[in-house]
């Protein structure tokens, strides 16, 4: 075999990395083409390739079979079933110490680069299985992240070596990403009836008046909405139920709202009622933290108990990833 044709063999075998899944399933190879002077669609066992690497490091066909715990005989028709199969003998038949020839050479090398892909293919899925190595894909909107906060700090003490990430998204779309595989599990705040989506509790929040500790309003833990009418609101300016209820329960009451300012996000919604800009009803999980520096005061509005449950979804009848299933038992608690 020429030089030109040793590079030839070389360029076209690179293509045994497309033979990834094969190898780790220890299939039969396919090498399709011509492969030098390997013609036509030649199939070699991956059992065979170990023969051939065993017979060349042992330089001896019955050192090869112990090491494999096969008989020599098994070996040696193992060999030439290859070399029948590639039309090239792979051993010096004239030497006695197991040489190969210069096609055998060629096989050698990336029959040891073929194995060493089946053996790291299995270690990666030991290591995902093991949760050593992998990523967790999550979908979230401003509010409900909030939630995933010290959930997530206990998952990674837990899984140090997974990665997370966590896409913000709008709570309308999280269904569509987690059916789309965009994200393996999203967190709303409201059980969706897609039949393709399962879901599971996770907690319950309420909707609360947040106030600065300087208003006048925020001696008391109970309010009314009549008590509401004189106070500047400031609102989130993303449309959802709870905005809706809101409004219909301010008109029920013959109470107005008076909005005096719309804010893209919930952290600056609560920045501004720090600073007295006006009051907000903010979903109590969102500002707990400020609570509890004292930074903002809570307070019920008894005709406005909106309780919303959180919910961890996914797609229904998904082998989810093994990362995914150790995220769900740290949220159930598990």
């Amino acid at each position: 075999m020429g030089k030109a044709q040793i590079l030839g063999f070389r360029g076209r075998a690179s293509q045994s990395y497309n033979f990834y899944i094969k190898i780790i399933s220890c299939d039969r190879i396919s090498w399709p083409g011509r492969l030098d002077k390997f013609e036509g669609n030649s199939r070699v066992d991956v059992n065979q390739l170990e023969v051939l690497i065993a017979v060349a490091k042992e330089q001896s066909f019955s050192r090869a079979a112990q090491s494999l715990h096969r008989t020599q005989p098994a070996v040696s028709q193992a060999i030439r079933r290859l070399e029948v199969e590639l039309g090239e003998p792979l051993f010096d038949r004239s030497s006695k110490d197991g040489t190969l020839t210069a096609a055998g050479r060629v096989l050698f090398d990336f029959a040891e680069q073929m194995l060493n892909l089946r053996q790291g293919a299995h270690r990666a899925i030991r290591e995902l299985k093991d949760l050593q190595h992998g990523k967790l894909a999550l979908s979230a909107n401003e509010y409900t992240v909030m939630y995933l906060l010290p959930v997530l700090a206990v998952f990674r003490a837990r899984h140090p070596h997974l990665k997370i990430e966590v896409k913000r998204s709008l709570a309308s779309r999280i269904a569509s990403e987690v059916l789309g595989r965009g994200v393996e599990i999203g967190v709303v705040t409201f059980k969706p009836t897609d039949a393709a989506v399962a879901s599971i509790p996770v907690v319950s929040d309420e909707l609360t008046l947040i106030v600065a500790p300087e208003h006048p309003l925020a001696a008391k833990q109970v309010v009314s909405v009549r008590e509401l009418g004189a106070e500047s609101f400031i609102a989130h300016n993303v449309p959802s139920p709870y905005r809706e209820r809101v409004v219909k329960t301010f008109e029920k009451y013959k109470t107005p709202l008076n909005i005096s300012m719309e804010m893209p996000t919930l952290e600056a919604i609560k920045r501004l009622v720090e600073q007295q800009m006006g009051v907000a009803l903010v979903p109590r999980l969102s500002a707990q933290a400020e609570i509890e520096r004292k930074q903002l005061v809570a307070l019920t509005v008894k005709e406005m108990r909106f309780e919303r449950r959180l919910q961890l979804i996914y797609r229904k009848g998904a082998t989810l990833s093994h990362a995914a299933k150790a995220f769900l038992r740290v949220a159930k608690g598990t």
